[in-house]
């Protein structure tokens, strides 16, 4: 058994009805979207941030929850999806999760236009049901996602990046959704506020731990599910390749900024 199905064991139940409630959730009037929207549940990945939703719900409260529980994670999942989608659009990327994206099925604007319902959706999930504090939980963690990838374009043409710089990175771009989940998982269940940010804070070094194990299969030759060595030529400077420029001699330094520098001039070409 997998390590994460190994996780999910003390939430089996939960993650099985939680399926049926996402995919509720998203449904709609017009024929098309919920096409589209069917294909995007039948591809499904991992469902880790739901999964970290419940296990903390589960364990702050000492077993129980409710129907808000199961919002907070649907609210999770579907703003999750629409960036995706979005993300798809901007990287013009024609695969996901081993499958065609919806940009390449159905082109960009259509793709945009999921994206933004589904995110509609995952707003309108909570302030139907008044759950604010959730709301305003993932409303953070996508503001700080934004500010994370702009940090990272701006960031991206110069090789001096520090480690700080990109701890913050990927604080904000993935350690940030994670600690949503945490803290959400705690507040649906009417924990209090210290009980909220040390879940919070719990997210974010997961998420932290996450992003570094990552960008360590990049530079390997390890079967992980998805294509290594692309970093680089998406201009993004992980921490192996930080800390190897901040600790080679000047003569390797700079044996290694010259292809840096080439890889990076032609991307922008």
């Amino acid at each position: 058994m997998k390590p994460v199905e190994l996780i999910k064991i003390p939430i089996k139940n939960e993650m099985e009805l939680f399926e049926k409630k996402f995919k509720d959730s998203m449904l709609s009037k017009v024929p098309l979207l919920n096409r589209i929207t069917y294909y995007i549940v039948r591809r499904k990945g991992k469902q880790m941030r739901p999964m970290f939703v419940f296990l903390v719900a589960k364990m702050v409260s000492d077993g129980g929850f409710d129907e808000r529980t199961y919002r907070g994670a649907s609210v999770v999942e579907l703003i999750h999806t629409a960036t995706l989608v979005h993300d798809d659009v901007v990287d013009d990327s024609n695969r996901r999760r081993g499958f065609f994206s919806v940009n390449a099925l159905w082109k960009n604007k259509i793709a945009v236009l999921v994206g933004d319902f589904l995110l509609s959706k995952g707003l309108l999930l909570s302030i139907d049901n008044e759950d604010f504090d959730l709301l305003k939980l993932i409303s953070i963690a996508v503001r700080e996602m934004s500010e994370g990838e702009l940090l990272q374009i701006e960031k991206a043409r110069k090789l001096d990046i520090t480690e700080d710089i990109y701890f913050d990175i990927i604080r904000q771009k993935t350690a940030t959704l994670i600690s949503a989940c945490c803290g959400i998982g705690a507040a649906s269940v009417g924990a209090n506020q210290d009980t909220i940010q040390q879940m919070r804070k719990f997210g974010e070094y997961i998420g932290i731990a996450f992003q570094i194990k990552d960008d360590l299969f990049d530079y390997t030759d390890d079967k992980i599910g998805k294509p290594t060595g692309i970093d680089i030529k998406e201009q993004k400077m992980t921490l192996p390749l930080i800390h190897t420029l901040n600790t080679c001699s000047i003569k390797e330094k700079n044996g290694l900024l010259l292809p840096l520098k080439s890889i990076i001039k032609t991307k922008n070409v």
